[in-house]
């Protein structure tokens, strides 16, 4: 079984909702050893730089899940470093939907403060996969997503396998359902 790396979104944390769920049915089959959710600094070029060294430590069989900017940092790490990924709602130009949120930021899981800045979305920026290689992703998307337009993402991950939601949200409260298939993907 591979090692399994889940990256969360924008001011999230390895508590998130979906982390836990994640977490827990690893645990159930005695595989909470390949489970691996770094608390991802907040600014980008710091978020990439850990999410990296923590994958240098790992095997070249790991599997990435992404959720929201997690999803964006995922696409890259996976080109990067040709591992495969699941992409639950991912962020595809988050250096523009983020743009909104410039200022100071308090998350919401851990507390943090820090100021999100125009270095933040320049380093966004270089970390867009303009053409993502379509074998390597599985997309989670929801039609009912309230932070981001799932039809971008189906559109940028074209010829990738894409699952849709109708009516499931930016949480996508039917991610527990679907990790039976991610565990068996993740073993393929």
């Amino acid at each position: 079984m591979p090692h399994i790396v889940y990256l969360h979104g924008f001011n999230s944390s390895e508590q998130s909702a979906k982390a836990r769920e994640t977490a827990a049915f690893l645990d159930e089959r005695g595989l909470s050893d390949t489970f691996h959710c770094p608390r991802l600094p907040p600014h980008p070029a710091d978020a990439i730089a850990a999410a990296s060294a923590l994958l240098q430590t790992l095997p070249a069989d790991t599997l990435l899940i992404g959720s929201s900017l997690g999803g964006f940092y995922a696409s890259w790490l996976a080109e990067a470093l040709n591992l495969r990924a699941v992409l639950i709602n991912p962020a595809v130009r988050p250096d523009r939907s983020l743009a909104a949120y410039l200022g100071p930021q308090t998350n919401p899981y851990t507390g943090e403060r820090y100021t999100l800045g125009e270095a933040d979305l320049a380093a966004l920026r270089r970390l867009v996969v303009e053409r993502p290689t379509p074998a390597r992703y599985w997309l989670m998307l929801g039609t009912a997503d309230e932070v981001l337009d799932w039809r971008e993402a189906a559109r940028h991950y074209r010829g990738a396998r894409q699952t849709v939601f109708n009516g499931d949200d930016h949480r996508l409260a039917r991610w527990p359902e679907c990790l039976p298939s991610v565990l068996a993907w993740a073993g393929t």
